[in-house]
């Protein structure tokens, strides 16, 4: 196949990359890969297919140039980035947007596209000057199916090459037999120029910028992976817009199986809760299936709401993983098999140690601040560096996982999804699960109003109530009122709707305590199968229904066997108007800020729903316990 990037390629790949990269018979794949060894002029390019030999080479060069090193574990390794370079970049991640769309994207933090190439290419020239990069092909979702999106990296990371084989399906083969060449998101990235730890220098000129019009993603000098994995959130964001215009759903959501053993059933549900707000420990309920944890591809199949995983792993937070609260992941991190740790300490024993590990912590070692860490060790604004960072991570294969949900994951039409949970962090107002009355209540009443509450310990302002409809914020990428209706009628002619609900793992009593166990998230989920199954009754609310205390009653002593008193049930289920009207107020503010031109409905909807609790609140009182309210 002609190109004319063709001697330069036949220049820069060996001559087997060069074989592999002719057998796809792609044009715009080798356009991709030609125009960027020409701008970034790196001084070779390897290309992968998906052979465990190239899987291997990858691991191998990762080791070798030190963005990696092998720990005592057979297959463990850790990785640090520089101590800049900890989190998602929220202030230099922008939306790439032509002049006529840059009215309705300017909440969304965007830049005129024609300036933002301009500065993003100019960042890009030569930047792999001297480097060995590779180019690797991947699916999100199952390969050869309708939910499948083929995806090319191109990346001057070997430790973003081997997290992404790690987290992703391999995508060689399918672009060898895809139909549609052109369709496919592309990544080209960056870590820049490297110190003497390998990790990046020109922090100060870190940009992903994205491009939803032309689905690739361009990550210049950054190393941490929510900057530098292309297939992660860069991939969700083109995947939002993307679904947006077709009339799918890309969500920011976990993927697992409710399994009732006596009755031999199983039932799906997805979840979308903030960040801190109990979704992975959701996803990983123990006795329940898991068939993913952050990202979620939903789509109409034959009036089916099905749904897949995008990913195959898990980039997981690392911090308070032990073995009480998590046994799951901490007995895969103390067994020897592959997994990336990142940002946390390596021991003089050569062993990872994080923070609430459990674990018996050294007092000196290497982490993200350097290769001489010390207990008491402080920054240059003379604050004490702790043992690890964080927001220090762990890659993993989900597979590893007990409670993986395979032929779940494996299904090429997704699985039916019969429950869809929303659930914030929020210490006096929401009940601890509530069913909606309809789908489009789901999303307005539960979805849209999700905030994730600040503690002293974090802000040192407690009580901060931070929106996050749907949980997607930072990866919304087209006007907010839009994404919404698109998700209300998404649902439209579908046979069977998901029933939804809301989740609060955060209730706090009268002192300040949480009314709850972590594990009793557990009965709040059986509660709502049972609910899917019509095996409970419920009780209304302004809101929508909640259990019963006879039922809970029974769940509690039969999942946790604990003796749950209706003293508890009362004070967690009483319905508190004033503070849902506050709420839905703050609501009705946040979406007027973030999209001025959302649709009339949605708040048409919020101020009847508050006239709704207004009317209970005179009739039955401001707090309005179980089983008071008739509409």
């Amino acid at each position: 196949m002609g190109s004319k990037y063709t001697s330069l390629l036949k220049e820069k790949l060996s001559e087997a990359s060069y074989a592999k990269l002719m057998k796809l018979e792609n044009e715009k794949v080798n356009d991709f890969i030609g125009s960027f060894a020409k701008h970034c002029n790196p001084a070779s390019i390897y290309i992968c297919d998906d052979s465990k030999a190239d899987e291997e080479y990858i691991k191998a060069k990762a080791l070798e140039i030190g963005e990696e090193f092998q720990l005592a574990k057979k297959g463990q390794t850790i990785h640090w980035d520089g101590y800049g370079d900890q989190a998602r970049d929220k202030v230099n991640t922008r939306y790439m947007v032509y002049k006529e769309n840059l009215e309705n994207m300017k909440s969304l933090n965007s830049v005129e596209y024609e300036k933002g190439y301009a500065e993003i290419m100019g960042i890009a020239e030569n930047i792999m000057e001297g480097k060995d990069t590779v180019v690797k092909f991947f699916c999100e979702g199952p390969a050869h199916s309708e939910f499948t999106i083929p995806c090319v990296q191109f990346t001057d990371s070997w430790y973003v090459a081997h997290s992404e084989a790690i987290l992703y399906r391999p995508g060689y083969e399918h672009f060898l037999k895809m139909q549609k060449k052109d369709d496919f998101f592309s990544f080209i990235h960056s870590a820049g120029e490297l110190d003497e730890r390998n990790t990046s220098v020109n922090i100060d000129k870190r940009r992903i910028y994205m491009d939803t019009q032309n689905n690739i993603v361009y990550s210049m000098n950054a190393q941490y992976a929510g900057n530098s994995i292309g297939l992660k959130k860069h991939s969700m964001r083109l995947a939002i817009n993307k679904s947006g215009k077709e009339g799918w759903l890309c969500e920011h959501m976990f993927l697992m199986a409710a399994i009732d053993k006596d009755k031999k059933r199983r039932t799906y549900f997805a979840g979308a809760y903030p960040s801190a707000c109990g979704k992975t420990s959701t996803a990983m309920i123990p006795g329940e299936e898991i068939v993913g944890d952050d990202i979620v591809y939903f789509r109409n199949i034959n009036g089916e709401f099905r749904g897949v995983n995008v990913e195959q792993g898990i980039f997981g937070i690392i911090k308070d993983v032990n073995a009480e609260d998590d046994p799951v992941i901490f007995d895969n991190l103390m067994i020897e098999q592959e997994i990336i740790y990142s940002n946390v300490l390596r021991g003089p024993d050569n062993n990872p140690y994080w923070l609430g590990s459990g674990l018996d912590t050294p007092k000196k070692g290497d982490n993200h601040s350097g290769k001489d860490w010390y207990e008491g060790k402080k920054d240059a604004n003379g604050n004490e560096i702790p043992v690890a960072h964080g927001n220090a991570r762990y890659t993993m294969r989900l597979d590893y996982l007990e409670n993986f949900d395979k032929k779940g994951f494996d299904a090429k039409d997704g699985v039916v999804v019969e429950g869809i949970l929303y659930g914030g962090r929020d210490s006096d107002t929401s009940v601890p699960v509530e069913e909606s009355a309809t789908w489009e209540d789901g999303i307005l009443i539960k979805a849209c109003t999700l905030e994730s509450e600040t503690t002293s310990a974090t802000l040192g302002k407690e009580g901060v109530r931070n929106p996050s409809p749907m949980a997607n914020m930072d990866f919304v990428s087209y006007p907010l009122g839009e994404y919404t209706k698109n998700n209300i009628d998404f649902v439209k002619g579908m046979k069977q709707i998901p029933k939804v609900f809301s989740t609060n793992y955060f209730l706090r009593d009268e002192n300040g305590k949480f009314c709850n166990d972590k594990l009793a998230k557990k009965v709040w989920l059986h509660w709502a199968e049972g609910r899917i199954h019509n095996e409970y009754e419920a009780f209304d609310t302004p809101n929508g229904k909640i259990p019963l205390f006879k039922d809970l009653k029974v769940l509690f002593k039969k999942h946790l066997d604990y003796d749950y008193t209706e003293a508890e049930y009362t004070y967690q289920f009483t319905f508190r108007c004033t503070k849902w009207i506050e709420k839905l107020e703050r609501s009705k503010a946040y979406f007027k800020k973030m999209d001025a031109h959302a649709p009339a409905f949605i708040f048409e909807k919020w101020d009847k729903q508050i006239a709704k609790i207004e009317k209970a609140k005179a009739k039955f009182g401001n707090e309005i316990k179980p089983g008071v309210y008739k509409a």
